[in-house]
């Protein structure tokens, strides 16, 4: 099939960017989207023209880099799916195709299709993490987990940091990420300890990234690849503010 494309193009971080068309014949349904953008590099290297550059890695849904905006929504139409996941039979032969960087103050564009998430590696660098003793590790049966304890905190660790719930975030909020990052710790007891210094760590972190406040109208939710709840972040901000209240700040 024929897929018209209209493709952010910028040369780097701070310059001017725009649109522009390209035109892709013999697009087969199998293809995924992202090699249908290495077809169209692979026509653009053959012009001797600059490919388009885009990030991607394990291209299996689980690393969290290849996040585009296609048509106006992240990671494109289908639900609960990563962009490389997602494939060339969900559009028709003749279909015009928007393709832009994930938008937002604290994700910069560094090239075309390529941004900076390191904001999402800082906030977990503040706070992201259990103090741990050395030593050889104790008897897994040792510390008693329920088990719908152990299901809500791995439900909350499948997040793959890919920041659609910021780029589909009428604010650029990053509530959804930061939530699920301080939850799934928190709610195992290694993580309690240093609970109350965690959410205000990394909330303080979050707001330090530019990232916009959460207004609770749950698109990060419907975007969300992994399926994360908005409930952690009503458990996040309950964390949050009884921390503050008990002047545990920090």
């Amino acid at each position: 099939m024929k897929i018209h494309l209209k493709i952010w193009r910028q040369d780097e971080r701070d310059g001017p960017g725009g649109m522009v068309s390209y035109t892709l014949d013999d697009v087969t349904e199998d293809m995924s989207f992202l090699e249908m953008l290495d077809a169209l590099n692979g026509v653009l290297i053959g012009k001797g023209e600059r490919v388009i550059e885009f990030d991607h890695d394990c291209r299996e849904g689980i690393c969290g880099q290849c996040g585009l905006m296609i048509n106006g929504r992240a990671h494109g139409p289908l639900p609960h799916v990563t962009t490389c996941q997602l494939h060339m039979r969900s559009f028709r032969d003749g279909d015009t195709i928007y393709i832009e960087p994930f938008r937002a103050a604290a994700f910069p564009v560094l090239r075309d299709l390529k941004i900076d998430r390191s904001a999402f590696d800082r906030i977990i660098q503040s706070g992201g993490y259990i103090a741990a003793g050395t030593g050889s590790a104790p008897e897994a049966n040792s510390i008693l987990v329920a088990h719908d304890t152990a299901e809500a905190a791995f439900d909350a660790a499948a997040c793959i940091g890919c920041g659609a719930c910021v780029a589909t975030c009428k604010n650029s909020s990053a509530a959804l990420f930061v939530s699920a990052k301080t939850v799934h710790l928190s709610l195992l007891p290694q993580g309690k300890l240093e609970a109350p210094q965690r959410v205000n760590a990394m909330i303080a972190q979050m707001n330090a990234e530019q990232f916009g406040p959460c207004s609770n109208t749950e698109a990060c939710e419907v975007e969300c690849p992994q399926q994360i709840s908005v409930l952690h972040i009503a458990r996040m901000n309950w964390a949050f503010n009884k921390s503050r209240l008990l002047g545990r700040k920090g």
